[in-house]
């Protein structure tokens, strides 16, 4: 199978400061070569798996797990530390609520905005944007700031801009839990669609029931490492029992 997303031995790594420094302490530490005070945090570490086009694959953890980091490398908003990741394919991208909208302009502006960014230009936008509005069911509220919208609002409008601009790889970030059951219905509508176009799918989600009803693999993370990978099924019941234990499968 052609890979669409591919992680080769990757890190993420963060520091973490403790404390704010003044310039003047800087200065100081500069001069006697002192190092900062700081901590490091890997997200994630030698992770490897491939992901094939046309294919569905779920990733579970708890939080902190690195579920969010690793769609984050995916999406290209952040560089692995160590390792390689390589993506084939426009990709759309919907990992945080507001993620591309500008709180001060409104829904119409922010849909031009939120498009550019996914590599449309502004002729296709303009004729996306009857069905966009349509699509999310905001009515007048598009011509409202994004500030004023709930949070269901701009979960809405921002699945809308991502399932009309065609993309080959999506990337869900727990969206779905956001919004009315009516749209939720309607956004699982539109997930098989792509799937049955041959679309690649990277969903995160904590509901079992949610993955295996759209995925067919999963990969479960937990301290920022693989722990289990294979068919839905087998990790959504390796994790469940590791939600109910505490034990991981192989300390059981």
């Amino acid at each position: 199978m052609e890979p669409a997303i591919r992680f080769e031995n990757v890190g993420k790594r963060y520091v973490v400061r403790h404390q704010r420094p003044f310039l003047a302490r800087e200065l100081l530490r500069s001069v006697l070569q002192r190092p900062s005070h700081h901590n490091e945090f890997w997200a994630l570490r030698d992770v490897s798996f491939t992901i094939g086009k046309g294919e569905s694959v779920a990733i579970l953890g708890t939080n902190g797990s690195g579920k969010s980091t690793t769609l984050a490398l995916i999406a290209q908003t952040t560089p692995p530390t160590e390792g390689a990741v390589t993506v084939h394919g426009r990709l759309g991208p919907l990992l945080e609520l507001g993620a591309g909208f500008h709180p001060d302009l409104t829904g119409y502006e922010n849909v031009y905005l939120n498009a550019s960014l996914l590599g449309l230009s502004r002729r296709e936008v303009d004729g996306l944007l009857g069905r966009i509005v349509e699509y999310s069911g905001i009515g007048d509220f598009i011509d409202a700031p994004i500030q004023t919208y709930s949070t269901g609002m701009k979960a809405r409008l921002g699945f809308a801009v991502v399932a009309h601009i065609d993309p080959d790889v999506l990337l869900l970030d727990e969206v779905l839990s956001v919004g009315d059951g009516q749209f939720a219905h309607k956004c699982e509508a539109t997930i098989r669609q792509f799937q049955q176009a041959g679309k690649t799918l990277c969903f995160v989600s904590h509901s079992p029931s949610q993955v295996l009803a759209l995925c067919q693999r999963a990969i479960w993370l937990y301290g920022g490492r693989v722990q289990q990978m294979g068919a839905a099924a087998e990790v959504c019941a390796a994790y469940q029992r590791f939600l109910d234990d505490g034990v991981l499968g192989d300390q059981a």
